[in-house]
């Protein structure tokens, strides 16, 4: 069957170059109709997204990031154009959370054989003030590392995750608050006081540091409900003793300094001042008060088939 395809490409995107451009292009174009665009700003892709829906155009491709991914997933969801990904940034953790390789020629093999055989299943999304995200929603201090990440993007693509290290190491010690709380959690209506530090899963792992995941819920899934994770301090030793857990073990374990639910439909966050917050890896800036849903069937996407 010949499918109309439309390949949303990040040029920008940090594994992405016009050979392998060209060569995903050509190999989709053998038995289907490929339209090619280009990003080249901010909502760019989600823009492309939508209008290929109100097209009738049965299959969008996103080759970039994360970032791109995100933008091309809220553009399609709750249509019946189904998504096919490809891996084009420094980390791509929705593609490698599926099981394919981080590269994108192999992936592409990959995620055509799912395309070929039909696996093709809706998934679940998580929405914050009206956007989707795919794997993650992180708040205050991880969106402090994103944030300084960001303001050296020209870099990002040259040393790629080591930036993501030293930009850690920089909010930890210089520029992230870590005496004071920076907002409160409502989670399916509990209440959680004291945050400093909350992520809100759709998938796992969290994010990959080189090859190695790392893990913060096993229950976080694109069939099953969120998962959110509140640090109530932030601690030097509480900090170390979840990098350990989460790069050794399935997943990091509750305490006194962290709350862990599931099943989770609703999260509120609030708070008096602005906390910031990222969004699958793209920092959003900062909000005083944020909603979280859990979308069910929210996107159709190809899922690769690994051989």
């Amino acid at each position: 069957m010949i499918l109309q395809i439309l390949l949303i490409v990040n040029s920008f995107a940090s594994s992405v170059n016009p050979r392998n451009t060209v060569a995903v292009h050509q190999y989709l174009a053998r038995h289907h109709s490929v339209q090619v665009v280009e990003t080249n700003e901010r909502g760019h892709a989600t823009r492309f997204a939508k209008d290929a829906t109100e097209r009738g155009v049965e299959l969008v491709v996103a080759f970039g990031g994360d970032g791109t991914l995100n933008e091309v997933a809220t553009g399609l969801a709750g249509s019946n154009t189904a998504l096919m990904m490809l891996p084009g940034g420094s980390t791509n953790v929705f593609v490698r959370n599926l099981g394919a390789s981080n590269d994108p020629v192999i992936a592409l093999q990959q995620f055509s054989s799912g395309l070929d055989h039909n696996n093709i299943h809706p998934i679940s999304l998580g929405r914050v003030n009206g956007r989707y995200f795919c794997f993650h929603v992180g708040i205050g201090f991880d969106a402090a590392v994103v944030e300084l990440v960001e303001r050296r993007a020209s870099l990002k693509r040259i040393i790629g995750q080591p930036l993501f290290g030293l930009a850690t190491m920089q909010a930890w010690f210089r520029n992230y608050d870590r005496k004071y709380p920076h907002f409160s959690v409502e989670i399916d209506s509990i209440k959680i006081p004291n945050g400093y530090f909350t992520v809100v899963l759709n998938s796992n792992p969290y994010t990959y540091v080189g090859k190695m995941a790392v893990n913060l819920s096993t229950a976080a899934s694109i069939d099953k409900k969120l998962v959110a994770i509140t640090f109530r301090k932030l601690t030097t030793p509480l900090m170390l003793r979840t990098i350990l857990q989460s790069v050794r073990q399935d997943q990091i374990s509750a305490s006194p300094g962290i709350d862990i639910r599931t099943d989770v439909e609703d999260v509120k966050v609030n708070f008096a001042t602005p906390f910031p917050y990222q969004l699958d890896g793209d920092y959003l800036g900062e909000q005083t008060s944020l909603h979280i849903e859990h979308c069910p069937d929210a996107l159709r996407l190809v899922k690769p088939i690994i051989i």
